[in-house]
């Protein structure tokens, strides 16, 4: 309820008195941004013009079966599934969801559907029947492109008539007596059927839901302009070392369905001319063999990605030298697990990324010739080009300047067009003057980096003291007995909130509650001393990696009363 308060004051403050603001740019000059192509164009608009450009350059790596698919194929697989879907119903503004794992199907039916002028709508496949139906009634779904194994949760949506496409895999076979439509029938269509659709700049091309870990999912509505303008602002103008080139081989097992592996690696990827390898999930000794088989030069990771890295002995068995960097996003990471991972990698060069849903890319590391690499660790790069950023004051609404921590705002063309259906979500999220508010503490120093504090609603409150379960994060994961951690407030009579830690103990270790708060305690102030220990078999975290203090709040709330 405060918060609900302090929110509402803070958008009422920021709408009626606007004040002098600091502004922080990127380093790099604005780069001229084509928005009047649609998505699909502008992703291969190095290849257009000639019906065998990208012929012999590979574009997807099916990581699972070795399937390989060139430019020019996935050009015109799109291009046919598009006719497909269209023959079945679907029609330019109609949405469609993908539930897909990885996969070289989920990358053409995305592309499908930007082709035709409709929006996908990506969920996670292991979402429950109720979940699934709760997100594709809140969208309007009208076809649901899947595998047959998950089929079995869209039996109420496939008699209110929505469309079930199935992806037939080697034994896992879904037929039309089932009442599916098989993929084999659109990636047959006649694309010559299908006239090329009149697609506006502001047409909803994306449509991703929120986490939900801050609360209800919220279906964000990326534009073919928005999403152009986010792939631009990472790979187009100068070509940085740190991104993507075309002789580059980009390692995805970072859910597709997730905005980070969509628009920051599928996307880009195409954009570039890069060879992107599919893995349907992480597997972490898989994920090395395909690395040392294929010659991975980019493996973008998530912090628990980065940990698994660094806690297992097995790197020792495999080649990694080809890495020449490592990307990280989704969730803040901390300077021990960075500091750790560039020893298993010995040519690589590790940068951070920041970004959430409704804003594309926030931030990101550079390294140009004309800038020089100098990213600090724990810093998740520069303000991205072609947008600003401010950092405001979480009581007042007040800019900040330079080393002072606030709630990170930004401003550009790659914004979401706005939240489904809610439009006072929507103005709580986006002020009148067109600044999106992340909900991300954090702050600018004197050398123009960005540092993640913490998420504003998960600070814990200790007698009006901030905590920041990140911080304390990183210290559990720094002990040696230790393989991964959370930090969430409990209710005290007396502070308010205190911290109190679920601990995932490495194998075999005795580890005691008192050993981790003496481990912690000693090297934190009072207020940051952790109350409790809960041992856990494992952190509930979300595909993109963040972890899901929700539901480690509602366990303390059932188990500690």
């Amino acid at each position: 309820m405060v918060l609900q308060q302090q929110t509402l004051f803070l958008t009422k403050k920021r709408d009626q008195e606007p004040s002098q603001d600091f502004i922080f740019r990127s380093k790099l000059p604005d780069i001229s941004i084509p928005h009047h192509l649609p998505l699909f164009d502008y992703v291969f608009q190095k290849f257009s013009g000639d019906p065998q450009a990208g012929s012999t350059t590979k574009c997807l790596i099916d990581g699972a079966t070795g399937r390989i698919f060139s430019y020019a194929d996935v050009q015109i697989h799109s291009r046919r599934i598009a006719a497909g879907i269209h023959r079945r119903g679907i029609r330019h503004g109609d949405t469609v969801m993908l539930l897909l794992p990885n996969s070289p199907e989920f990358a053409l039916s995305f592309l499908a559907v930007a082709y035709l002028g409709a929006v996908s709508t990506t969920a996670n496949p292991f979402y429950t029947q109720a979940e699934i139906a709760k997100q594709a009634k809140a969208s309007n779904t009208k076809m649901i492109i899947t595998k047959p194994c998950y089929v079995h949760k869209l039996t109420n949506l496939r008699n209110d008539g929505v469309v079930i496409v199935c992806v037939n895999d080697g034994d896992d076979v879904v037929s039309p007596l089932d009442g599916c439509v098989s993929f084999t029938e659109l990636i047959q269509a006649d694309e010559t059927e299908l006239p090329k659709p009149n697609i506006s700049p502001e047409d909803t091309v994306a449509m991703p839901y929120s986490s939900g870990t801050t609360g209800l999912p919220k279906g964000v509505m990326i534009t073919h302009k928005g999403l152009v303008t986010s792939i631009a602002q990472k790979v187009d103008g100068e070509n940085p070392n740190l991104y993507f080139t075309g002789d580059d081989v980009i390692l995805c097992f970072l859910p597709m369905f997730h905005i980070y592996a969509l628009d920051a690696l599928m996307l880009s990827a195409m954009r570039t001319g890069a060879s992107l390898l599919i893995v349907p999930r992480f597997e972490l000794n898989l994920v090395m063999e395909l690395i040392q088989r294929y010659k991975v030069t980019v493996v973008p990771v998530a912090p628990p990605v980065v940990l698994a890295f660094v806690k297992s002995p097995e790197t020792e068995r495999y080649d990694l030298s080809s890495v020449r960097l490592m990307l990280s996003g989704a969730a803040t990471l901390k300077k021990e697990l960075e500091d750790a991972v560039r020893l298993k990698f010995p040519n690589a060069i590790f940068g951070q990324g920041y970004g959430m849903t409704e804003s594309g890319t926030v931030a990101k590391s550079l390294a140009f010739a004309k800038y020089p690499f100098k990213t600090k660790s724990g810093a998740c790069g520069t303000v991205i080009r072609n947008a600003e950023m401010k950092v405001v004051d979480t009581t007042t609404g007040m800019s900040l300047p330079r080393n002072e921590a606030g709630e990170i705002c930004i401003r550009g063309n790659q914004l979401m067009k706005g939240y489904l259906n809610d439009p006072e979500s929507t103005a709580r999220t986006i002020d009148k003057e067109g600044w999106l508010h992340t909900g991300d503490i954090g702050f600018v120093d004197d050398d123009d980096e960005i540092f993640i504090v913490d998420r504003l609603k998960e600070l814990i409150k200790f007698k009006g003291y901030q905590v920041a379960p990140a911080e304390l994060e990183a210290l559990l994961i720094s002990h040696p007995s230790i393989d991964d951690a959370a930090v969430v407030a409990m209710k005290d009579e007396v502070a308010d909130e205190v911290p109190v830690a679920f601990v995932v103990r490495s194998e075999g270790s005795q580890l005691t509650e008192d050993d981790v708060k003496s481990y912690v305690n000693k090297q934190v102030v009072h207020y940051k001393r952790i109350k409790m220990v809960i041992f856990i078999e494992s952190i509930p975290k979300a595909p993109s990696g963040k972890i899901l203090r929700k539901e480690l709040r509602t366990k303390l709330e059932t188990e500690h009363p």
